[in-house]
């Protein structure tokens, strides 16, 4: 899994994982300004947003470790 991945690799993921989170928040502010909406769509979208941010998040701590001084 993420654990055994090298840096280099960890980034990259971060990378995508980043598009794909702003490809999904311009997705969702397409959808906001276009009636009528589409709550279940936007629902998902939003879910993914959700989880594609957690997994930025456990991979830049992967990154960065906070370790005390």
């Amino acid at each position: 899994m993420l654990q055994t991945e090298d840096p280099v690799t960890l980034r990259a993921r971060l990378n995508e994982l980043s598009v794909e989170h702003r490809d999904l928040d311009e997705a969702i502010e397409r959808l906001l300004a276009t009636p009528p909406k589409d709550q279940l769509l936007l629902r998902r979208l939003k879910k993914r947003k959700l989880l594609l941010k957690d997994r930025m998040v456990l991979i830049e701590r992967m990154l960065d470790p906070d370790v005390p001084a």
